[in-house]
């Protein structure tokens, strides 16, 4: 009982334990995987930041959905635009390299970018995003 309690405890061994759990059992453990929203002014800026993502191997999928409004306060003042959304399954591990990534790469001040885990889903997707995304 100790032991159990010391490794989950630790986040590193809990995270080891987690893994070898689901491999053993083959199920799916929620959280592994999540999806990022990146907004993007334009479809070409959307389909070269999607490309880099790609190109880097941070992501198995990269949806462009079509031109949408929105609405926000910027430095002060309710602003109006459109803007495309990149949809981007990845691990979630791959999140913060991911979001320093297109931070780097991207033309907005303090871009948009928000990850949700994935609870659950098709177990043979989330196995091939976890195949078409290196750990490492």
């Amino acid at each position: 009982e100790v032991l159990a309690l010391l490794v989950l405890m630790s986040p590193l061994l809990r995270g080891l334990a987690v893994q070898l759990h689901s491999a053993l059992t083959g199920s799916y453990v929620p959280g592994t995987h999540s999806i990022a929203l990146i907004a993007c002014l334009d479809q070409p800026t959307a389909r070269d930041i999607a490309r880099a993502i790609m190109d880097k191997k941070l992501a198995a999928y990269v949806n462009i959905l079509p031109k949408s409004s929105a609405l926000y306060f910027w430095k002060g003042e309710l602003e109006e635009s459109t803007e495309i959304l990149l949809l981007v399954k990845t691990r979630t591990s791959k999140i913060g390299e991911l979001s320093n990534y297109v931070r780097s790469i991207h033309p907005f001040e303090i871009p948009e970018i928000i990850s949700l885990p994935i609870d659950q889903g098709n177990p043979l997707y989330l196995r091939w995003i976890a195949e078409n995304v290196p750990r490492v």
